[in-house]
């Protein structure tokens, strides 16, 4: 996940009540770059997240139910993949591959890049803006802590 992303998680959190926003306000409020803020809208308008309209009484308000929105969703609205690396790409060219045949490392990665895309699939945004990880480990499994949601 990137800068963007990030940003247009913040400036989702302050359209969540649902009123209309400008982009100077959003600024101020997430603490983003007022020319980010415009850029930023502007995907999540034609991502058909967030609505704009013009003129002196316009703004921009969510259009979307965030239980409906998954992290995944806005991170390709966003960034356009989630990709761990370039050669999950489905147009990506591996000189490798060519030369070698197999590669044990990008079937590895592949399994990985799909375990990251379901989580990123079952997140919803309403979920990451609202909810609160719990300080506990839950799983030591592999050596690793996974931190679940839990609701407010």
């Amino acid at each position: 996940m990137n800068k963007k992303s990030d940003y247009a998680l913040r400036i989702i959190r302050s359209l969540q009540d649902g009123k209309m926003r400008i982009a100077p306000t959003l600024a101020k409020e997430e603490q983003i770059p007022l020319a980010f803020v415009y850029k930023i809208l502007k995907q999540l308008s034609k991502a058909g997240i967030v609505g704009l309209e013009r003129g002196p009484k316009g703004g921009c308000c969510l259009l979307v139910n965030l239980n409906e929105v998954s992290l995944y969703d806005l991170i390709i609205a966003m960034e356009e993949n989630v990709h761990v690396t370039g050669c999950m790409r489905s147009d990506y060219d591996c000189e490798w591959q060519r030369v070698h045949g197999l590669c044990r490392i990008h079937g590895n990665l592949r399994a990985i890049q799909r375990e990251i895309e379901n989580k990123l699939r079952s997140i919803s945004l309403m979920s990451i803006i609202n909810d609160v990880y719990t300080g506990e480990c839950n799983d030591k499994e592999d050596g690793l802590c996974y931190f679940r949601l839990r609701k407010r």
